[in-house]
């Protein structure tokens, strides 16, 4: 969904409807008398060998004007995560999504599949984090992390936990107005409609807002490492965690337009030391192949594509052509890598490549169809070394551009990870 692929609804209701018409298997269940109740999911694990912390921070750009905000000025949420001091067991862990947010997003994808109600229950999911525990002692670099248009911060909780747990502080951010955001007082702001094709002129000025909150969040993660509280309510921060930041080794991800965003953060600030996109085209219209500024123009600093088999930079010819991965390869000066999850389609870059076949399941039972329609929707192949490759290189490519620690899996395709090629 970026830049934009919607949900596409009459794709996602061939296949509701496709399982929907043969008989199902768990529980004597029929297409004529199917269960739908509300399923939470199973995060995978994080691998690295720290405990989890999470906090929320409430912050107020007092710079910009932003008249549908009750003080008239930009308000964003963000999530960090952390490496915690394995103190503070008896706190809980924290859900998923905020019972409003789970709604809204719940619903979407309810609807989405054609099922009543909200069967997606993120609000009572659980994370691997407890909430405000103590962080653990050290500097630790940092990674900002920006999504998909138009989705919620959380939906690539799994990428931020695991980075977390190897180490890195992971701070995640919605950009109110057009990702769904809730805040501390009970507001809700619901996102853009993700059905709704959105125009090159609305991508341009989206990543332009998203730019300008990377940078904003940056400078209040300063003021945090200044010793101040930026949370707009002055709630206690967790113990520790001011002095955990290391900001002088600063990276970004983003996953579909976050990937733009991180590429557009880069050239405008020199803060981000290192850059990943997560199948997001450096464009404001893929399709018109208008190649934004950075594209253009490349970057000095490590970059690294990490593609579907929806996006490709070497055949003009082929439908799945992205003209800026092209123009911004050709144009990069820094360090550069890009790979492909061979097989893969967009979703398989955020939870979803374990939601769906989780919630299929839950639905269908074992019916034979599920693996079809989640190949459809997030690839073929085993979900576990999906997952798993993603984590990995994303962080083998952190550890070398912000560590110092050159990865031998940078170098060349790996027999461990056969579902990732390299394109050269």
């Amino acid at each position: 969904m970026a830049n934009c692929r919607r949900i596409n609804h009459a794709v996602l209701g061939v296949l509701a409807l496709a399982l929907l018409s043969v008989p199902l298997t768990a529980q004597a269940r029929t297409a004529q008398d199917p269960v739908y109740t509300p399923t939470t999911f199973d995060l995978p694990e994080p691998t690295g060998r720290y405990d989890l912390g999470t906090t929320e921070l409430h912050l107020v750009d007092r710079a910009r004007a932003d008249s549908t905000a009750p003080s008239g000025k930009r308000e964003l949420m963000v999530s960090v995560w952390y490496p915690a001091a394995g103190i503070g067991r008896d706190a809980p862990l924290a859900k998923y999504m905020p019972k409003k947010t789970a709604e809204y997003v719940g619903r979407q994808w309810s609807e989405a599949f054609w099922l009543p109600g909200t069967v997606l229950d993120f609000a009572n999911t659980q994370t691997h984090a407890k909430v405000g525990v103590p962080a653990r002692s050290g500097k630790h670099p940092v990674v900002v992390f920006s999504p998909g248009y138009p989705f919620s911060r959380f939906l690539n909780t799994s990428q931020a936990e695991d980075l977390a747990s190897r180490g890195y502080v992971v701070v995640s951010m919605d950009h109110t107005g057009e990702t769904p955001v809730e805040f501390p007082d009970g507001r809700f702001v619901p996102g853009h409609d993700p059905d709704q094709a959105p125009t090159a002129e609305l991508i341009h000025d989206v990543v332009d807002t998203r730019t300008a909150d990377t940078r904003f969040v940056l400078n209040q993660l300063e003021q945090l490492t200044a010793g101040r509280n930026p949370d707009a309510e002055q709630r206690k921060l967790p113990h520790g965690l001011r002095n955990s930041l290391d900001l002088r080794r600063t990276g970004m991800f983003g996953y579909s337009l976050g990937g733009y965003t991180t590429a557009n953060t880069m050239l405008q600030d020199r803060r981000v030391l290192a850059g990943a996109d997560l199948d997001g085209t450096l464009s404001d219209s893929k399709d018109d192949q208008l190649v934004g500024e950075v594209a253009r123009k490349g970057l000095k600093r490590p970059f690294l594509l990490f593609g579907s088999d929806t996006s490709q930079r070497l055949d003009p010819k082929a439908p799945n052509y992205d003209a800026s991965w092209a123009a911004f390869w050709k144009a990069q000066q820094g360090w550069k890598l890009n790979l492909q999850l061979k097989g893969s389609e967009h979703f398989a870059f955020c939870d979803f490549r374990f939601v769906f076949a989780q919630l299929f399941h839950h639905v269908y039972g074992d019916d034979e169809l599920i693996p079809i329609a989640v190949g459809k929707l997030v690839g073929k192949g085993d979900e576990t070394e999906a997952v798993s490759a993603q984590r990995d290189y994303l962080a083998a490519f952190f550890d070398q551009s912000l560590r110092g620690r050159p990865q031998s899996l940078l170098r060349k395709e790996s027999g461990q990870f056969p579902a990732v090629g390299f394109v050269r």
